[in-house]
C-alpha cells in the first residue's frame, strides 16, 4: 500500500490526509502542536471567535439608531477569552476524530526529514521513531515574526498569539503593524470598548488591499475613535512596569497599557532537515513550490504557511488537497491564485476574489469596472449600515467577470456569488439575470452587474 507521511496537522495537513485516505493511501500524520495547528489553536478559529463577539458589539453600538434603547454592555474579557480558547480545542478534537474515523493513524511528535523518502518524528521524552514514505507534504505552518527591538513577554507585550491569555481589558492598547492581522485585532478590540492607536509604516492601513476598501475601513475606524498613525514605522516596543512605550523611528513615543505585535510571519521551516533532503526554500526560509504543490524534492509536497502562498486556511486546505490528487493519480487543477476569495474581518470587512485594482490600474490587465456603495440598498437601509460597496471588474469584450471587491457587513458571505462568477467565468449579464431575494444585501451584487451591461 502507497505510504503518505504528512509532517504538520493545519489545514493544508488535515485535508491532505483525508484526500489520500479516501484515495486509499496509508497516511501518518506526524504533528506536535495539535491537530488543526495554528489555524484552528492559536490564530484563525482564536482570532474570528473573538471578532464574532466584537461584531455584536459592533451592531449594538447602531442600536439606537433602529430605535432600541440599550444599557452599555460590560465586557468580561477573561470570559470572552475562557470560550475563544475552549472552541478552539473542540474544533481541534474533532477534526482529530474525524481523522480516526477515516483510519488516519496520528502521531505526536516534532517531525524532520530523514531524506526525501523518510520522515522521523520526535516525541517529547525523545524517543525517535522513523516512518518510510512514498510521498511527504510539509505542512509546518509559521509563527509571528519578532524583532530584537521588539520582543513580546507574553504579559503586556503580546503576539496574536498571546491575546487570550488576557483577563482584564487593556486600559489603551497599541498595536503595531496594519496589514490584515494587525487591523483586524485593532477593530475588534475597538468593538469591545477599547481605545486602540494603529501604528502603520505605510501610508494608508490594509496597503495590501484595494484603495477605496481601505480607505472606507480607515475612516469608520477614525469615526469610531481609533487613533491611526500612517506613515509611522516602529523603532522599538519596551515595558516599564504597567506603561509599554512604542518608540517610532522619528522620535515620537506612543505609550499604552499593552501593545499587540502584527509584524508578519516567519515559516516554520528551520532545523527540520529540507535543504539537507533537496528541498529548494525562497527568501525569508519559505518552502518553494509549483501549482500542483510539489517541492524541488522527488516526492516531497509542502502546503499552507510554510510555502507564503496566500497565507489563508482555505489556501492552505486546497494546496494539500492538490497535492494528494497529483501524486495519488486523481483529476486535479492546478492551483489558481486568481479565483481565491479572500476576507480581511473588521468592521465593516472587505473581501476580495479575482483580479485587482491595482492590477487594472498598473495594466495587468484590461477591465471595466462599477462601484456601487450600500448606502443606496434598501436592505441596508433598514439595517442602518451606510458604509461600503459593491465593486465588480469585467472583460471590456466577453464582459466575463473577473474579479470583485465587497465592503460591508458580512461581505464574507457576499462575495461568493461574485467568487462563483470568477470561476465559472459568468459573464456581468449571467450575474444579473440570477434572481436575488428583495431586499437583500446581495440584491447589490446583481445591480452592480446590471450597471454593467453593454448594449
Amino acid at each position: 500500500m502507497t505510504r503518505v507521511v504528512i509532517i504538520g496537522g493545519g489545514p493544508g495537513g488535515y485535508e491532505s490526509a483525508l484526500v489520500a485516505a479516501q484515495l486509499g493511501a496509508e497516511v501518518v500524520v506526524v504533528d506536535s502542536d495539535g491537530i488543526g495547528g495554528s489555524a484552528v489553536l492559536t490564530d484563525c478559529v482564536p482570532s474570528k471567535t473573538l471578532i464574532a463577539t466584537a461584531e455584536v458589539m459592533t451592531e449594538m453600538s447602531g442600536a439606537n439608531e433602529l430605535g432600541i434603547i440599550a444599557e452599555p454592555p460590560r465586557i468580561d474579557l477573561g470570559r470572552i477569552n475562557q470560550r475563544v480558547k475552549a472552541l478552539a480545542l473542540r474544533q481541534s478534537a474533532d477534526i482529530e476524530r474525524r481523522l480516526a474515523r477515516e483510519g488516519v493513524q496520528v502521531v505526536r511528535g516534532r517531525g524532520r526529514l530523514d531524506g526525501p523518502g523518510r520522515v522521523v518524528a520526535t516525541g517529547d521524552d525523545g524517543t525517535e521513531t522513523s516512518y518510510d514514505a512514498d510521498a511527504v507534504l510539509l505542512a509546518t505552518g509559521a509563527s509571528p515574526r519578532t524583532l530584537p527591538s521588539a520582543q513580546p513577554d507574553g504579559e503586556r507585550i503580546l503576539t496574536w498569539e498571546q491575546v487570550y491569555d488576557l483577563d482584564e481589558l487593556p486600559e489603551h492598547l497599541i498595536v503595531v503593524g496594519s496589514g490584515v492581522t494587525g487591523a483586524e485585532f485593532a477593530s475588534a478590540y475597538q468593538a469591545l470598548g477599547i481605545p486602540v492607536t494603529l501604528v502603520s509604516s505605510r501610508d494608508r492601513v490594509l496597503p495590501g488591499e484595494d484603495a477605496d476598501a481601505s480607505l472606507v475601513l480607515e475612516e469608520v475606524a477614525k469615526r469610531r475613535g481609533m487613533t491611526v498613525l500612517g506613515k509611522s514605522r516602529m523603532e522599538s516596543v519596551t515595558r516599564d512596569g504597567d506603561v509599554v512605550a512604542v518608540r517610532l523611528t522619528d522620535g515620537r513615543e506612543v505609550t499604552g497599557s499593552h501593545c499587540i505585535l502584527a509584524l508578519g510571519s516567519v515559516p516554520n521551516t528551520e532545523g527540520i532537515g529540507l535543504e539537507e533532503a533537496g528541498v529548494i526554500l525562497k527568501d525569508g526560509g519559505f518552502v518553494n513550490v509549483d501549482r500542483v504543490s510539489r517541492t524541488s524534492a522527488r516526492g516531497v509536497y509542502a502546503a499552507g504557511d510554510c510555502t507564503g502562498v496566500f497565507m489563508l486556511a482555505s489556501v492552505a486546505a486546497m494546496q494539500g488537497r492538490i497535492a494528494m490528487y497529483h501524486f495519488l493519480g486523481d483529476a486535479v487543477a492546478p492551483l489558481d491564485l486568481k479565483k481565491v476569495a479572500s476576507n480581511v474581518f473588521t468592521a465593516p470587512e472587505i473581501a476580495t476574489v479575482g483580479w485587482t485594482q491595482n492590477a487594472i490600474d498598473a495594466g495587468e490587465i484590461e477591465a471595466a469596472s462599477i462601484m456601487l456603495p450600500l448606502r443606496g440598498n434598501p436592505r441596508a437601509k433598514m439595517q442602518g449600515v451606510a458604509d461600503g460597496f459593491v465593486k465588480l471588474f469585467c472583460r471590456p469584450g466577453t464582459r466575463i467577470v473577473v474579479g470583485g471587491v465587497v465592503v460591508g457587513p458580512r461581505a464574507s458571505e457576499l462575495i461568493h456569488p461574485v467568487s462563483l462568477a470568477v470561476a465559472e467565468s459568468l459573464t456581468a449579464d449571467q450575474v444579473a439575470q440570477a434572481f436575488t431575494v428583495y431586499p437583500s444585501m446581495s440584491g447589490s451584487v446583481a445591480e452592480a452587474a446590471r450597471r454593467l451591461h453593454q448594449h
